[in-house]
């Protein structure tokens, strides 16, 4: 099989800053790759809901790199953004499997990463990744099913949290026989479940990584999923969320990941990569379509993203990030209240270009774990590529991760 870059075919349509990809025969690739899938929750069973809900039956798709070691102290559980999936590393082998049009043969979304050799070694570490409760790529959602109406959820699916998701990552380990990992680590929505992580389960933490995250959106993070929510939600087609076996809502969750897809670049990235060059031409038409360059790179997002993902789990997860308050939840308005219950050694990793989970906002958090009395590392990596720095800074995260997870074996 050939490699080819995901994006190859569009100009100026790659993210700025990302690597070659790996073919799977590469000696530090994971190789090929098949999810995994597992009920957690029982037709009969309910598993309720931080905001009031329940859903049931419940299945979790997974993916596991490396091999849990004799004494099971080996595991990490690596936490996915806001349109990750469980595919985090390799190739995926099922990517034509079930005919789910939201699977596509690709890399996993962090491989540069992970593997043998690499910041998360596969010859050390067994690392495990999930999908959220509400995602449209295998764990339940609301594409699935409704057993009380035989139709797909669409709307009628529960609100989920970020709590939600990390009890029910919680059930995932006791499923697989581990009663404590090594680590749990994410990026932006990643990393408010590693955090969570640490606060609702702190005795089954032994490291916590929080990358680009803090312990709420910014106002400014919650206006922009506000609009992005309006696309979907004032498409023609929406139909109230029950659009499957149709279109569904294509321009409004095209639309919605080109504001979001801004949000995760800086304008330094932007203005690098593509200026005020004009697309194909020399002198612009004077009309509506597109122009720059920048403005085709946006299209490709947007229509790409509909390829791939939900409009409904879009809303469903963006909500959940909107929801999540650690200060709230667990600090009843002081965030060094709610750090106090944290057991883990932390590193909290903010990138100076994001503003989305900006650098104030990181190195308050590690200020608070801090005056907790608990161990923390806080680094500010400069980066010029925004939010996404975390995905695409793989060497200079790759230094952190590496080094932070080799010094908690030194001191454990």
């Amino acid at each position: 099989m050939a490699v080819t870059s995901r994006d190859r075919g569009v100009k100026n349509n790659d993210r700025p800053g990302r690597k070659p990809v790996k073919p799977p025969e590469d000696p530090a690739s994971v190789g090929w790759t098949r999810a995994q899938r597992v009920r957690l929750v029982e037709t009969g069973e309910t598993f309720r809901l931080e905001a009031g809900g329940e859903v049931s039956p419940v299945d979790v798709e997974y993916e596991t790199y490396g091999e849990l070691n004799p004494a099971g102290d080996n595991a990490i559980l690596l936490l996915h953004a806001l349109s990750g999936d469980a595919h985090a590393a390799g190739w995926d082998a099922g990517a034509e499997a079930e005919g789910r049009k939201w699977r596509t043969r690709k890399p996993g979304w962090w491989d540069e990463m992970i593997g043998p050799g690499l910041p998360l070694d596969t010859r050390k570490y067994q690392i495990i990744c999930s999908n959220v409760l509400g995602s449209c790529y295998g764990t339940t959602g609301p594409d699935d099913i409704d057993p009380d109406s035989g139709k797909p959820y669409g709307l009628r699916f529960p609100v989920v949290t970020i709590g939600d998701w990390v009890r029910l990552q919680a059930r995932l380990l006791d499923h697989l026989g581990i009663d404590r990992v090594y680590a749990v680590l994410g990026g932006s929505l990643g990393g408010q479940q590693a955090l969570e992580w640490a606060l609702a389960y702190p005795d089954r933490v032994g490291n916590a990584l929080v990358l680009a995250a803090s312990a709420r959106l910014s106002t400014q993070g919650l206006a922009f999923n506000a609009v992005a929510r309006y696309s979907i939600l004032s498409d023609p087609h929406f139909n109230e969320g029950d659009y499957y076996g149709s279109g569904g809502p294509a321009e409004g969750l095209a639309a919605a990941r080109m504001l979001g897809h801004i949000t995760y670049l800086s304008e330094a990235a932007m203005h690098e990569k593509f200026g005020r060059r004009l697309q194909d031409k020399s002198e612009p038409d004077f009309n509506f379509g597109i122009e720059f360059e920048v403005e085709s790179y946006l299209a490709y997002q947007g229509r790409s993203f509909v390829e791939r993902f939900d409009a409904n789990a879009y809303l469903y997860i963006t909500r959940a990030m909107d929801y999540y308050d650690a200060v709230k939840s667990w600090g009843r308005g002081d965030l060094t209240r709610a750090c106090s219950r944290i057991k883990s050694r932390m590193m909290i990793v903010s990138f100076t270009s994001d503003w989305l989970y900006t650098p104030k906002e990181c190195r308050k958090l590690a200020l608070a774990v801090c005056r907790s009395g608990r161990p923390v590392t806080y680094v500010s990596v400069p980066s010029d590529y925004g939010h996404d720095s975390f995905l695409v800074e793989t060497e200079k995260v790759g230094r952190l991760v590496r080094d932070f997870l080799a010094s908690g074996r030194k001191n454990g």
